[in-house]
């Protein structure tokens, strides 16, 4: 594998996501993903960001939230899309040819999953919440066991799909994900014998993001709902309403987080954050932190920072593009 241990400037970061079988790495203006196909070798693309990917919009404050949010689904959804179309390309139908997932299908997906998620984590706390009413309970209560609710449903939902065996796969290639940046950004070479003894937990993991949208969402909603009493439909409407803003907050302070998390005080804000990816991240084995380390090779070798190897080029010229 190549030796990265020339890193793009301090305040250049890398981020990424676990994919079926593999891993999605992003970098400023280029992405890569590479997964294990079924017959062993690893299939990696790789391309330049554009657009809203790219835009000004991603340097603007508390705006790029709500932007690095989208875009973290729509990339997502497409680095998704490549990597079941790989990992399950050996999957035959009762015709004999070979199955294939429509992106559509998978947007479609998402969008159940949206519906869930906007059911579940915001009318559900609220409307469980809301019986506390018929009990005089003061509103100050109604609204603290509403975001005590939220949060319990959302390291619930997390820890119970972590245990399903497809989920725990996808985990330990999230956890390869996170111990392959923490090694470039210290200047090691990208081999698993070296990205091996890096932590499976990073500051600037999703998992992190959304934990920090959780509890600003607590807050935001919890100051609205004391100042602004007008029934239960303004209050479910206000949680998708202020959620643009919310994202934003958690955004900034997330990037606080990985700018500042050698002071003490901003190390001890994220100890739950790290606390939670032991639910998202588990320990990979060699083979995952391959993967992980050819997308990351993949996305520098776009960027002009660093070659892809020799081993990985056969893998890189059949790989099919990322529709």
């Amino acid at each position: 594998m190549t030796d990265a241990t020339s890193p793009q400037p301090a305040n250049v970061y890398f981020g990424g996501q676990a994919v079926i079988e593999g891993v999605m790495i992003r970098g400023p203006e280029h992405m890569a993903v590479a997964v294990r196909h079924p017959k062993g070798h690893i299939v990696t693309h790789s391309e330049r960001l554009t657009g809203i990917y790219t835009g000004r919009s991603r340097r603007i404050p508390f705006l790029r939230g709500v932007v690095v949010l989208w875009e973290t689904m729509a990339l997502g959804m497409r680095a998704l899309n490549y990597s079941s179309r790989i990992a399950f390309e050996e999957e035959i139908d009762d015709n004999g040819e070979q199955v294939e997932f429509p992106e559509k299908v998978l947007w479609g997906t998402m969008a159940l999953a949206i519906l869930f998620v906007v059911g579940i984590f915001f009318a559900g706390p609220i409307l469980l919440a809301n019986l506390l009413e018929a009990f005089d309970v003061h509103r100050f209560w109604i609204v603290a066991v509403e975001g005590v609710l939220r949060l319990a449903l959302f390291v619930g939902y997390i820890a119970l799909i972590g245990l399903i065996p497809d989920i725990r796969r996808v985990f330990q290639y999230h956890g390869a994900e996170h111990m392959t940046i923490h090694a470039y950004e210290a200047g090691k070479p990208l081999v698993p014998a070296e990205v091996r003894p890096f932590p499976k937990e990073h500051t600037r993991c999703g998992t992190s993001f959304l934990l920090v949208v959780v509890f600003v969402a607590l807050i935001t909603f919890f100051v609205f709902d004391l100042l602004v009493d007008e029934g239960i439909l303004i209050r479910t409407a206000s949680r998708i309403v202020f959620m643009p803003l919310v994202a934003g907050i958690s955004y900034e302070i997330l990037r606080i987080g990985a700018r500042y998390g050698g002071n003490w005080f901003v190390h001890a804000m994220f100890v739950p954050n790290i606390a939670l990816q032991a639910l998202t991240t588990k320990v990979p084995d060699d083979s995952q932190i391959e993967v992980a380390i050819a997308s990351f090779e993949a996305t520098l070798e776009a960027a002009g920072v660093a070659p892809a190897s020799a081993s990985d080029a056969e893998a890189i010229a059949m790989a099919p593009p990322l529709d």
